[in-house]
């Protein structure tokens, strides 16, 4: 198709153009600005270095609504790091049991099966877009669940499934809900997430916080020798410091002005209700579009499992569907080239492990305006494709 025979462009075009889902748009009217105050060439162990991070510490726990007694701490290699870091220092003390229904969550089931070789793992799966089914989890073992998942647009929809009385640990990766879903946090013991996601922060850094019954059994003694970067415990206990800003590792003090900026900005949101509440409406948005498509739908099909953060799509258009899934994947990404060339929506490609699709993030940094604007969009570039599709079998 040539340009002069392309359908017209929309007339609006989204003010930010950010939809990545990782890492994800700043704050609105976030600039570098917010950046001055960093404690740059100066040591995170000197008494100001300190300070700051203790306050990142202190400000995430108070946004998230986190209960007295539980420990925050800033650990290394963003959630990644963190979950694999818990991972190592816990698992096998019992049976585990790991829910698997996307990228992220799939990978800590290969590892605590197939790197960490446990004998008694039960991975409990679902194909992209579903969530497996809870009731067989059984509490008297450990649990490791993915609260929501990045790379299928699916999230737990509560907490009622998880007793309030166990035997064993739930261990919770919300790298893409804290911030954003309400968290039951009396229903969990260990939680990870990262600073780019729903804060729109910068990476390489992750966040742990863990129950009064994860530190007793983190106390008791971790099944295996650890690495120095995944150390929590010396011979005394806990290592206090890590949850008060003495980081196991070097922060980036540029990284950590930056989430105190997010921080600060949450606040005046109103918090987890106030930044929910965003991220709720982006969603709706897209709902009420979806809702009048010819060609498009989304990858969770049920409204109450369906993430507000990271909202994938896929298409279901007859010349889509039509196609083998290599031509399927290359039309999406065709989609996601065009809308990027245009300026309009950045990384908005599906995960690569993902149906063929596009996925768009609609955490609380994002404003409902440019989603709107964005829409029109997604149209644009479907009409475009969908007719070069229909003139050529090459993408």
């Amino acid at each position: 198709m040539t340009t002069e025979t392309m359908p017209p462009r929309p007339d609006l075009r989204p003010a930010c153009a950010h939809f990545s889902s990782g890492p994800c748009a700043k704050r609105p009217g976030w600039s570098v600005a917010a950046l001055s105050d960093a404690l740059l060439g100066r040591s995170h162990r000197s008494g100001e270095g300190r300070a700051k991070l203790a306050e990142v510490i202190d400000r995430s726990a108070d946004v998230l609504g986190m209960p007295e007694g539980w420990r925050l701490g800033i650990v290394p290699a963003s959630d990644t790091g963190a979950v694999e870091m818990i991972l190592w220092a816990l698992a096998g003390s019992r049976g585990i049991d790991v829910l698997s229904f996307e990228s992220f969550s799939a990978t800590w089931a290969d590892d605590l099966t197939n790197v960490l070789g446990l004998n008694d793992v039960r991975v409990i799966d679902a194909p992209y877009g579903a969530l497996p089914d809870l009731s067989q989890l059984d509490f008297a073992r450990d649990v490791v669940l993915t609260w929501n998942g990045t790379t299928s647009g699916v999230h737990i929809p509560g907490g009622d499934f998880i007793p309030a009385e166990r035997d064993g640990l739930v261990i919770c990766d919300a790298t893409s809900a804290a911030f954003v879903m309400d968290l039951p946090w009396d229903k969990l013991d260990v939680v990870t997430w990262s600073w780019q996601k729903a804060l729109g922060g910068e990476a390489a850094h992750g966040m742990l916080a863990l129950s009064p019954r994860a530190v007793a059994r983190l106390e008791a003694g971790s099944p295996r020798p650890l690495p120095k970067i995944f150390r929590l415990t010396s011979g005394k206990g806990l290592i206090e410091g890590i949850f008060k800003g003495d980081t196991i590792n070097t922060p980036s003090m540029l990284c950590v002005e930056d989430a105190l900026d997010s921080l600060r900005w949450a606040e005046a949101e109103g918090k987890v209700a106030g930044l929910a509440a965003r991220s709720r409406s982006n969603l709706a948005t897209i709902e009420a579009w979806v809702a009048t498509s010819d060609w498009a739908q989304f990858l969770a099909a049920d409204p109450a499992i369906r993430s507000c953060t990271s909202i994938c799509l896929t298409l279901k258009a007859p010349w889509f569907t039509a196609l083998d899934a290599t031509a399927q994947a290359k039309a999406a990404k065709a989609m996601a080239t065009l809308l990027e060339g245009e300026g309009v929506a950045y990384d908005i490609a599906s995960y690569r492990d993902a149906p063929p699709g596009l996925r768009i993030w609609g955490g609380a940094t994002v404003e409902r305006a440019d989603i709107a604007a964005l829409l029109p969009w997604l149209d644009w570039a479907h009409d475009v494709v969908r007719a070069r599709f229909a003139t050529s079998d090459k993408a």
